[in-house]
Order: structure tokens, then sequence, then C-alpha cells
């Protein structure tokens, strides 16, 4: 999943995902040293386990979605990326009701979207949807269009 904090990425796992998907989310371990390294051992521990994987992150950039592409390329997994176009302010809104322990400093926010960038099939995606609120709350989801 790619997308700013608050953009609906966890709700979208948890609404369409769940069934099929194991989560893999930094949001896990918010206190861990080498949280990276954590996230591409419970990857490929999931991976390896034949079970599907959601990565539940910003993943903003090829930086960070590289090397998951990467190990899932590794291990033979089809990669299908989530793509939450930037709405910042709905952002900034849906984050202001989280809790304190989920709610990012709207700093966190600002600097997500100077690197965020739309994903490609170029980037090693199988598959790409753009992923919007319905206003039903549910999700719209249709594929990515070039």
């Amino acid at each position: 999943m790619i997308g700013l904090q608050a953009s609906g990425k966890t709700s979208f796992y948890r609404t369409v995902l769940a069934v099929t998907h194991e989560q893999v989310s930094k949001d896990a371990f918010p206190n861990a040293r080498r949280r990276q390294a954590r996230q591409m051992r419970l990857i490929a521990e999931a991976l390896d386990a034949g079970h599907n994987v959601a990565v539940d992150n910003t993943n903003p950039s090829t930086e960070e979605w590289g090397p998951i592409i990467a190990a899932g390329r590794e291990r033979g997994a089809r990669i299908v990326g989530y793509w939450f176009p930037p709405d910042l302010t709905g952002s900034v809104v849906r984050n202001a009701v989280r809790d304190d322990r989920t709610r990012v400093p709207d700093v966190g926010l600002y600097a997500t979207l100077k690197r965020l960038r739309r994903p490609r099939p170029a980037d090693g995606f199988d598959e790409l949807f753009t992923v919007r609120f319905d206003g039903r709350g549910g999700f719209d989801v249709q594929p990515l269009e070039e």
C-alpha cells in the first residue's frame, strides 16, 4: 500500500485484505530497533510460509517499496500495489481524530507528501490499483490509469 498517513490504508486492509493477507506494518513495533530489518524478516517469513502479505506503511517511494518488491520476487510472489492518491486535507482531518498512540505529528504528513510518488508498473508491480473512499464507508478500487 502506498499513501499518506491517515489515507485509509489500515482501514482498507481490515475491510478488504484481512481475510486473505497477513499484515506487516512498522506501526506494530514502533519502538523496535532496526524496524526495516524486522519488517523485511516478517515479510520473508510470511511469504516463505505461503501466505499473502499486505505491507501497511506509507511506502512513499521506490526506496521503500523496492526492497519489498525484491523480497516478493525472490519468493515468486505476485506484486500488487494499492495507491491511495494524496488528499492532504482529508489526512490531516482523519489524523486529528486518532488517539495519541496512532496520531502522527502533522509535520510527518507534509514530509511524506514531499517524498510520495505514484507507483508505475515499471517499478516492478504486476498490478496497480487506485483506492479511494467511496463516500458510503467503503472503498472504490479501480485499476491505476497510466
